[in-house]
């Protein structure tokens, strides 16, 4: 029964080699497709790894990506404030419309982190405080040098390690 009339001639033929692989795939497949769900006993799924933005990116997560993004901008406007006004400003609300900073930005609460900011005259220093401390989210410090510092195991302050370098 595996020939096949060929209408032209009204001769029985064989089918190709073509017909017969691709029958045999759609029977394998429907078997598999058959198959029970996998059982418990199957590792659950791991969390995803974080992949860099960039070649040099610091960041161990897209919560840590957001939050020092965040610190750049804070840091570029109090720089370009300082090149105006011959100061840094003493709050947040100075550096609206100052470089990228925004209104929205004065808000303290940055998804997973908290703003800590404290202006002088002639200085300042920010804070990334995360409200869960682990190893995808580390606390971060900055300050008018163009250091951010990071530490994993508690706040992070000067003495921390350095993660990156700006020079505005």
């Amino acid at each position: 029964m595996n020939d096949i009339i060929d209408r032209r001639t009204n001769r029985m033929k064989r089918p190709t080699p073509f017909f017969t692989i691709v029958a045999m795939l759609l029977l394998a497949a429907s078997a598999l497709l058959a198959q029970d769900a996998p059982s418990a006993a199957t590792p659950a799924p791991q969390t995803p790894t974080y992949t860099p933005k960039y070649h040099t990116d610091p960041a161990h997560s897209d919560s840590e990506f957001n939050a020092l993004a965040y610190m750049r901008v804070v840091m570029r406007a109090e720089m370009l404030f300082n090149r105006q006004y011959g100061h840094y400003a003493t709050s947040l609300t100075q550096l609206i419309h100052t470089g990228t900073f925004t209104q929205r930005m004065v808000n303290p609460e940055r998804g997973d982190y908290t703003v800590g900011f404290k202006g002088k005259k002639d200085g300042f220093f920010l804070t990334m405080t995360p409200k869960n401390l682990d190893a995808q989210h580390r606390s971060f410090y900055a300050e008018e040098d163009g250091k951010i510092h990071a530490d994993e195991s508690k706040a992070a302050d000067g003495n921390s390690q350095v993660v990156e370098t700006h020079r505005w």
